[in-house]
């Protein structure tokens, strides 16, 4: 008589599910891969700026110099590239836009603002044929030159104080919030019309 035994052993398959909101403007985030660690501390906004980031490209930098409410419910950016290399600073493709969106060629459309409370990002504002509400046609930045440039969002709910600015090719910049505070208008401002909840 033979006898044979086996073995049985039990996997429990552990499934995720994750959940994405998205519409034209938010969607829910996963952390997004970063630059590498810079070698120095992250560097002090300059005088009148917000905030401020290094990039990638040795030389390259950003000051945020207005960060605020505008119309219709959104936030405008505004901020200084500086190209402190020695070699200029290409805009060519999408280094900065959509790289899924067409009309960002030479645009900073890429640029979104992140909510780390909640969660959110949100994306630049677009029209209706997907061009972004920010700078475009912007042209290399040459050694030892600036570029002004501009962005618009979806203005975050009034209890994100914080916010999280996020810019291809450059190290994040945490914990942003205005000299206006517009992410804290009170119930005043919002019956003057100052804030217009959705």
């Amino acid at each position: 008589m033979i006898l044979a035994f086996a073995c049985t052993k039990t996997e429990t398959a552990t499934s995720s599910t994750t959940s994405t909101q998205a519409t034209a403007t938010t969607a829910s985030v996963a952390p997004a891969p970063q630059p590498a660690a810079p070698t120095s501390p992250a560097p002090a906004p300059a005088s009148g700026a917000i905030a401020s980031t290094d990039g990638e490209k040795a030389g390259a930098h950003i000051d945020v110099t207005e960060f605020k409410r505008s119309s219709g419910n959104t936030v405008t950016l505004k901020f200084v590239l500086t190209n402190n290399g020695s070699d200029k600073f290409d805009m060519w493709g999408h280094r900065m836009g959509d790289s899924s969106v067409r009309t960002d060629y030479k645009a900073v459309g890429g640029i979104h603002l992140v909510d780390p409370v909640n969660k959110k990002k949100y994306f630049v504002v677009r029209d209706s044929e997907q061009k972004c509400m920010c700078s475009t046609e912007v042209a290399d930045v040459q050694p030892g030159q600036k570029a002004n440039l501009w962005a618009k969002f979806p203005a975050p709910p009034p209890d994100v104080t914080k916010i999280t600015i996020e810019i291809p090719h450059f190290q994040p910049m945490d914990d942003v919030r205005s000299r206006n505070d517009f992410f804290a208008c009170g119930a005043a401002e919002r019956r003057s019309g100052e804030w217009q909840d959705d």
